[in-house]
């Protein structure tokens, strides 16, 4: 799998271990995506990084937990994130913005914000964990998604990728197109895979290589 340092991955039609690549073109020519994602890369590590023994919510251990929210709750974290995921959305002409509560919650509702504030503004959704029982009893908050519609679904942290195939599923339902999904930080632990095995391009704005542990053995030799 390729690496390289300038940018989230470019889409492609080849297999996922090719969809390396650059951040898309601005949609303001004054942002320098560039820039806010190094600035991004910062907040993170940080801020969302902590190194130890940890039990994930898929039941795997790992040296390390990813806590997003620890960036996307923060004003100036949310933004950073909301422009490289905007600039996303705008490059496969996306209409909606959204994903399974709770970790694509900020995410979505920062880009719709941005988007408004453009004069082309996205819909933000949120896709429940358990089917609402009372009122409309709606799985998908938000305004309605129509057939046809182009979604990107978003989340903080892809795994093993269940978070994404739920809200992929609940998409579905309504008609609308998944085409992207984009996260924050890709653990690299089959994810990608796992939606790429349903027809669904992951880009991921940074990935587990980029954060070393700073407390682990170097290699051999």
């Amino acid at each position: 799998m390729g690496r390289q340092h300038g940018g989230a991955d470019r889409v492609s039609q080849k297999r996922p271990e090719h969809l390396d690549g650059g951040v898309s073109p601005p949609v303001d020519a004054a942002d320098d995506l560039g820039a806010l994602r190094v600035e991004l890369h910062a907040l993170l590590h940080r801020r969302s990084f902590r190194y130890g023994d940890f039990v994930l919510s898929s039941g795997r251990r790992s040296d390390f937990y990813f806590d997003g929210k620890q960036v996307t709750l923060e004003g100036r974290g949310l933004y950073l994130v909301s422009r490289l995921v905007l600039a996303r959305c705008h490059h496969v002409g996306a209409v909606a913005v959204g994903g399974l509560t709770l970790g694509a919650d900020p995410i979505a509702a920062g880009v719709a914000a941005l988007s408004g504030a453009e004069g082309a503004p996205l819909r933000a959704f949120i896709v429940r964990k358990e089917v609402k029982q009372h009122g409309t009893g709606r799985v998908i908050e938000g305004p309605e998604l129509n057939g046809g519609d182009r979604v990107v679904i978003v989340d903080d942290v892809i795994t093993t990728g269940g978070a994404f195939l739920t809200a992929a599923e609940r998409v579905a339902e309504t008609g609308a197109t998944v085409a992207e999904a984009i996260c924050v930080v890709d653990r690299e632990e089959g994810g990608r895979e796992a939606l790429w095995d349903r027809g669904i391009p992951l880009v991921a704005l940074f990935r587990r290589w980029e954060f070393p542990n700073p407390h682990a053995a170097p290699p051999p030799g």
